[in-house]
């Protein structure tokens, strides 16, 4: 199936033309629902008919294969010392591991065995990897939570940056807004972030519009709290679509992943500063004794 989708642009392209829009899930720490939304985009844009890869770049502690239960072959340790040995002969689709759930599959790149492992990746080598993975329709990043320079590769080359978090105590919040701000402070256009707020419903002190207002955007996706489904879906090895069909959680998940395949109005997310209100919450507050 070929992708059709005018408001993502290209993130390769390749001799004929042909290209794979490359999306990151980011995250300023961990524990924030990263993996969760990776496997899932990459779920439902499979089910849609698209050919998808997920990469597991979480070098030292990549859960993907733990949650879906596979146990890999190869891993990119392996892809890319037989990359440097001989990158003539070298078919990254080979080091991939399938998995198949019914009527569902996709590609997936497994992280490193072991840290030393990990500590030998090196970032050209992992993007000339990508490269050979173009054919796929959508390649999924599942990024570790840190400003490495693979990390900073990754996100150059990515169409679109979805930037998760969980937004439940002041810590997180000041996590959230100096990850933002240095993404925008290394120039990657506003559009091209993603804002996703994590367990948005959950009970909390904290309101999702004040931390809008903290860092000047809006919100671009955000995911209900549902903590037993997650851990259905882990248990079992399977996307939330088959661990819990019926949960809010897996309709948002679907929704995220529609939102990359349906043209939208170009509507800036951008937000000015409100005024204070008499109200204010212990976020406003905090922002106000910041200078914020």
């Amino acid at each position: 199936m070929a992708v059709e989708y005018s408001n993502v642009k290209q993130g390769l392209s390749v001799a004929g033309g042909h290209s794979g829009i490359i999306i990151s899930i980011f995250s300023t720490s961990s524990g924030n629902g990263k993996t969760i939304t990776a496997i899932n985009l990459a779920a439902f844009l499979a089910k849609e008919g698209y050919e998808v890869c997920l990469m597991d770049l979480d070098l030292q502690f990549g859960d993907v294969c733990d949650y879906l239960k596979l146990t890999p072959k190869y891993t990119l340790a392996e892809a890319q010392k037989d990359f440097e040995s001989d990158p003539e002969e070298f078919n990254a689709k080979n080091y991939l591991t399938q998995y198949t759930h019914e009527d569902l599959s996709f590609s997936v790149m497994a992280p490193p065995k072991s840290i030393d492992d990990a500590y030998r990746i090196d970032v050209s080598a992992v993007e000339k990897i990508i490269e050979q993975l173009a054919g796929f329709d959508f390649i999924i990043l599942d990024l570790q939570a840190v400003f490495s320079s693979l990390n900073l590769a990754m996100l150059d080359i990515s169409a679109i940056i979805n930037y998760v978090g969980i937004i439940d105590f002041l810590p997180s919040v000041k996590n959230f807004k100096v990850g933002y701000d240095t993404l925008i402070r290394f120039e990657y256009e506003s559009n091209k972030i993603r804002l996703i707020e994590n367990r948005s419903n959950s009970q909390k002190l904290i309101r999702g519009e004040d931390v809008e207002r903290l860092i000047g955007e809006r919100f671009s996706h955000k995911l209900p709290n549902d903590f037993q489904s997650v851990n259905k879906s882990v248990n079992a090895g399977v996307p939330l679509m088959f661990a819990a069909p019926n949960s809010p959680l897996t309709k948002s998940f679907e929704e995220l992943a529609d939102s990359y395949l349906q043209p939208q109005e170009n509507s800036s997310t951008h937000i000015e500063a409100a005024e204070e209100q008499p109200n204010r919450s212990i976020l406003s507050k905090f922002m106000g004794m910041l200078g914020w």
